[in-house]
């Protein structure tokens, strides 16, 4: 289901805007990200964490005009946007919620479709091209977003729908959780630290920007710590798709040892991403929701955890 060509509307996220002559100074100094980085060809994956190194939110970044887009949960527009414009007031920078602005489109498969609108897109991760206004960009192998302006977006829809099959926000999830990309959700606010989400691995933080908000603790963590939790692929045989937040046992340490970050169905069953204690995923013996609840089995990520390498952005 996930590796036939589709599309798909991202109903479930909203586009937080950062504009003016001081945005990304001032947001230097707030995200995980390198803004450095940021280009008319180039995104990223990125976070806001708190002082202790918690993510209050995850997203996708991009320039656009006077200032950046980010793309994140719907719910966690309101807090996000709270929480930073306590620090903007002195920066020559306007933070708004621009949800209403944009419709968001995923395509898997989707790259003829693409073309098709004059939007010929690299097969790099992160790759941006534009077309007027409208923005593709690459997210992972095969898969691409494409950000259409909202009075553009019936007619951008009809011409995606001659070329593709419309699919449900479920086949892009699961395309999202087999790329091994976790993201916080209302009810994993101030849960992880960005490693735990292994959002260092995905091009997510910088560890050559410089300060930041919870910069220290993520550093630490990254140069000094051992890192005990960290994000897994795994398939449940159960009917009833978990939320985000819902706790994971292992009888064998007769506790807690994680939680989900996402799901989404197959034809088959269910397959998520789960923050794990590692001592429990080598164990195996894992379980959704109570020590005697439905089983789970690991699976593969498409990426390896490397420091020296992460450690070079």
């Amino acid at each position: 289901m996930a590796d036939s060509a589709f599309f798909s509307t991202l109903s479930h996220e909203g586009v937080l805007a950062v504009r003016g002559a001081d945005a990304s100074k001032f947001l230097q100094g707030q995200l995980t990200c390198n803004l450095n980085y940021l280009s008319d060809t180039q995104a990223s994956l990125g976070a806001r964490c708190t002082q202790k190194g918690r993510m209050q939110s995850s997203f996708r970044i991009l320039l656009e005009g006077d200032g950046v887009l980010m793309a994140m949960a719907s719910e966690l527009l309101e807090p996000q946007l709270a929480d930073l414009k306590k620090y903007a007031v002195f920066s020559k920078s306007k933070l708004t919620d621009e949800s209403a602005s944009w419709v968001r489109f995923g395509l898997e498969h989707g790259d003829a479709a693409l073309a098709s609108l004059g939007l010929e897109l690299p097969a790099e991760t992160d790759s941006v091209v534009r077309n007027d206004s409208l923005i593709a960009l690459r997210v992972s192998p095969d898969r691409a977003e494409l950000w259409v302006r909202a009075d553009q977006a019936d007619t951008i829809k009809g011409k995606l729908t001659a070329l593709l099959a419309e699919g449900e926000l479920n086949q892009w999830l699961l395309g999202q959780i087999r790329a091994g990309i976790g993201q916080v959700m209302p009810s994993t606010r101030e849960l992880f630290i960005p490693q735990m989400l292994n959002l260092q691995a995905v091009g997510g933080v910088s560890f050559k920007k410089g300060c930041y908000t919870g910069q220290e603790i993520v550093a630490r963590m990254q140069y000094l710590g051992k890192l005990k939790r960290r994000l897994y692929h795994l398939q449940l045989e159960a009917s009833e798709l978990p939320e985000p937040g819902t706790q994971l046992f292992s009888p064998t340490h007769g506790s807690s040892i994680g939680e989900v970050v996402l799901a989404a169905r197959t034809e088959q069953n269910i397959e998520l991403l789960a923050v794990l204690q590692a001592e429990a995923a080598e164990d195996g013996n894992l379980h959704l929701g109570a020590l005697e609840g439905p089983g789970l089995h690991l699976l593969d990520l498409p990426y390896q955890l490397d420091r020296d390498r992460e450690i070079q952005r």
